[in-house]
């Protein structure tokens, strides 16, 4: 008698919290995933609130991806790159469009990385990849677990490879059960996730 297979949910969507250290191991993730990568990738990154969001314009030429900036209300579409906006938290909203918040910072951030897992969490379940990089507060230690006890994948950046190991560190501790890659290994999981 042979045992039946676990039932693994299909990624839906991807979120990507990262501060300090961000913008290089973006440059070594995004522009590297195809242009047929199937779900949307959500994305916090520190950002001062006085300075507007150069990310978009830094990405938008080196990706096969469409990066652009998320807006109020926005439907999420497949094969899109989404970055908070200065000052906004990013959340997903239960019908799974974008909504953005002024409310107050958290961990002294705004966007900040726990707003958007939290939110993404209830809406995708299972449905949901979590990744921790680089960063050097705790911002994301809440949201990995929320993601975690959703059902979700949990992938957190080595610390031992972390441009700045304080986020992920703060994330494994959060959530122990995390899968831990360097970035390679946090792209070629990406790039699979297109024949899963």
């Amino acid at each position: 008698m042979s045992a039946n297979p676990v039932e693994v949910a299909p990624i839906e969507a991807v979120a990507i919290g990262a501060s300090a250290g961000a913008v290089q191991a973006l440059l070594h993730i995004l522009p590297a995933l195809p242009a047929d990568t199937p779900v949307p990738i959500l994305i916090v990154v520190h950002v001062p609130p006085d300075r507007s969001n150069a990310l978009v314009t830094l990405f938008q030429d080196r990706c096969r991806l469409r990066v652009k900036e998320a807006e109020d209300k926005e439907a999420i579409a497949h094969g899109t790159v989404y970055f908070a906006p200065s000052d906004y938290h990013l959340l997903v909203e239960a019908e799974r469009t974008l909504a953005l918040s002024s409310d107050e910072p958290v961990n002294h951030s705004r966007p900040a990385i726990d707003v958007l897992l939290e939110t993404a969490a209830d809406a995708f379940g299972p449905a949901l990849t979590a990744i921790i990089m680089t960063g050097a507060n705790h911002d994301g230690a809440d949201g990995v677990r929320a993601v975690a006890a959703a059902g979700g994948v949990v992938i957190v950046e080595d610390p031992a490879t972390a441009q700045v190991p304080t986020m992920p560190t703060a994330a494994l501790a959060a959530c122990p059960s995390a899968r831990v890659m360097p970035l390679n290994d946090i792209l070629a999981y990406l790039v699979g996730l297109k024949t899963r």
